[in-house]
């Protein structure tokens, strides 16, 4: 990703690893073009096949999140930074929130969600959960941190200041904000990133 990023005709800013892609265009404009092509007996594989993965990798962050707690969600406290799919928005529309969050709660898990922006249309999209407002806050006592979304204000915590707060010091980075290294200076006994 790093070298076709270097194409300026492609960029790098969508070629980061994470956990799965959605929002309001580009999930939609991916399902009609797979329907046109077998609405005309020509299966678009390529699309199809794009559509199966990110499914695939959004099943796959729950098994990660699951491992980070022992094995199972049943009684651990999770706190998930940021649920819309992308920053400076408070879309909601095929997030892997939506997809994520409910496996926690549904595996019995005490979920606690910050989203500067996402309460609003979160509030009916992920019954069970906790809103608050602060990171801290929400840390506290937790098993678990869990950076679903990469708004600024999650760019710069104290990282010290959160690990000393949680139960548990295990940090989830499904965006790769951090590193293993600084969570480790920070009191993290364990990081988890996304294709590192």
């Amino acid at each position: 990703s790093r070298g076709m990023g270097l194409d300026g005709r492609i960029g790098n800013k969508f070629l980061h690893a994470g956990p799965g892609y959605g929002g309001s265009c580009f999930p939609k404009d991916i399902a009609a073009l797979a329907r046109i092509g077998q609405d005309h007996s020509f299966p678009m594989r390529i699309t199809e096949t794009v559509m199966r993965v990110n499914d695939e990798v959004k099943a796959r962050m729950v098994e990660k999140l699951r491992d980070a707690c022992g094995g199972s969600f049943n009684g651990k406290t999770v706190t998930v930074l940021g649920v819309t799919f992308k920053p400076n928005t408070d879309d909601m529309r095929e997030a892997p929130s939506l997809t994520i969050v409910p496996a926690m709660v549904g595996g019995g898990a005490h979920v606690r969600v910050i989203d500067p922006q996402g309460r609003r249309e979160g509030e009916a999209l992920l019954p069970g959960v906790d809103w608050l407002e602060d990171p801290y806050e929400a840390a506290e006592g937790a098993d678990l941190v869990v950076l679903l979304t990469e708004w600024n204000e999650f760019r710069a915590l104290d990282l010290k200041a959160l690990a000393a707060r949680m139960a548990y010091p295990r940090m989830a980075d499904l965006r790769n904000v951090y590193s293993a290294r600084a969570a480790g200076r920070a009191g993290f006994s364990q990081y988890i990133a996304v294709g590192r």
